[in-house]
């Protein structure tokens, strides 16, 4: 299904391009696939003007890499014209898959690496495109995010960084702290939101929902995370509870006070469906904490929703879960990397936002008001509507 075409009647700003990172390659090309099978069905008016001139093109991937010398230095290179292009640069500074040689040694990519190769693809450009976007699904040093003793700003350091060598334009996913945009304000930033993707993914995992207050409950894992469950409790009609960890605050280890108990806020859990709403998981360890805790509460089945699945220890702490029954589903985006052994779990669950990115850059290229698109209420209702009729929801 194509998007609504009124919003590109306005000429695009400038000709399309986009670079894409190894690190996310997959996503990259079909981001690329969708916006090409748009623009060769629509319809506008002036094709024949000089704005228009490469508008329908069988690719809008830009050929770009960031070879690497011996010393494990490394040099950014772009290998046709981005004079006047508006130019979106794409990067998964997550995807520890990528390797490179450092004097004969295999060493894996680290996000320093990544966003590093970002800064050398900028510089390649040498300003000569028309505007810069670049796309970080995880925004780079996003858990660095404010200063509570003598730290760094690593976050806000990284924005003014791109600001300063020409950026226009910086989209990401689900911020750990969206708050970390006051830090470029003149500048745009667009944090984008999986909700819609979410509720898709979950519809279409599990035909018997009851999507209501007497079935069924979004938690928030912790205070952090309120807002988004606020959101996506709305959008459904349901109740919400939440943790808040208790922490021992005398004692720190690897820069962090340890959790003592999750302590739980919240109506009756007895038979319910809950959705787990977080930005990401990590080691794992906080959301099968709160799984064990809800299920001990008589809860029904335990839905672990999170933008960004890095799963840093392993799956088997996810496996034994699953045995026990402590969760149900996990659902994380295909935003940053996913292991290939993700999708051989039965427990797993894929959210694709490829799409969402491709209409996010379809319309951006027009100047056209991205609002509408950021905000999924009524997409979601309309799923709702559909889930309570089929008990499913079907391709677009």
């Amino acid at each position: 299904m194509s998007p609504d075409d009124s919003k590109f009647r306005t000429a695009p700003v400038g000709r399309l391009g986009i670079i894409v990172h190894p690190s996310c390659e997959a996503l990259g090309k079909k981001i690329d696939e969708y916006i090409v099978n748009w623009r060769a069905e629509r319809e506008y008016q002036h094709r024949g003007e000089s704005a228009y001139q490469g508008y329908k093109r069988d690719t809008y991937l830009v050929k770009a890499s960031c070879p690497r010398f011996g010393t494990g230095e490394a040099k950014g290179f772009i290998a046709e014209s981005v004079r006047g292009a508006d130019l979106y640069i794409i990067a998964d500074v997550l995807n520890y898959s990528l390797t490179y040689k450092l004097c004969g040694q295999i060493n894996h990519y680290s996000p320093d690496d990544i966003y590093a190769d970002v800064k050398r693809l900028i510089g390649a450009a040498s300003g000569k495109p028309n505007s810069i976007t670049v796309l970080l699904p995880f925004l780079y040093e996003s858990r660095q995010h404010r200063r509570t003793a003598r730290e760094s700003l690593d976050a806000a350091f990284m924005l003014h960084e791109l600001v300063n060598m020409g950026v226009d334009n910086v989209l990401t996913f689900d911020a750990h702290d969206p708050r970390v945009q006051n830090a470029i304000p003149l500048n745009g930033f667009d944090n984008i939101m999986p909700s819609y993707q979410f509720l898709k993914a979950l519809l279409r995992s599990t035909d018997d929902l009851q999507i209501d207050s007497d079935h069924m409950m979004v938690i928030s894992p912790d205070e952090g995370a309120m807002q988004r469950a606020i959101y996506f409790a709305n959008v459904l009609e349901v109740d919400i509870g939440m943790f808040y960890k208790r922490r021992d605050y005398s004692v720190l280890i690897d820069g962090r006070n340890p959790i003592v108990a999750h302590e739980f806020l919240g109506d009756t859990l007895d038979g319910k469906d809950v959705l787990i709403i977080d930005d990401m998981i990590s080691s794992g360890d906080s959301m099968i904490d709160v799984a064990k805790e809800l299920k001990r509460r008589n809860a029904k089945r335990v839905f672990c929703l999170s933008t960004f699945g890095m799963f840093t220890n392993g799956l088997e702490k996810f496996d034994k879960a699953y045995e026990e029954g402590l969760i149900y589903r996990v659902i994380t985006t295909n935003s940053t990397y996913q292991r290939p052994e993700l999708f051989e779990r039965e427990w797993y669950v894929s959210a694709d936002v490829s799409k969402y990115i491709a209409l996010l850059i379809d319309a951006l290229n027009h100047n056209s008001s991205i609002s509408q698109t950021l905000n999924p209420h009524d997409r979601i209702k309309n799923r709702l509507a559909e889930y309570a009729q089929y008990h499913t929801i079907h391709e677009e």
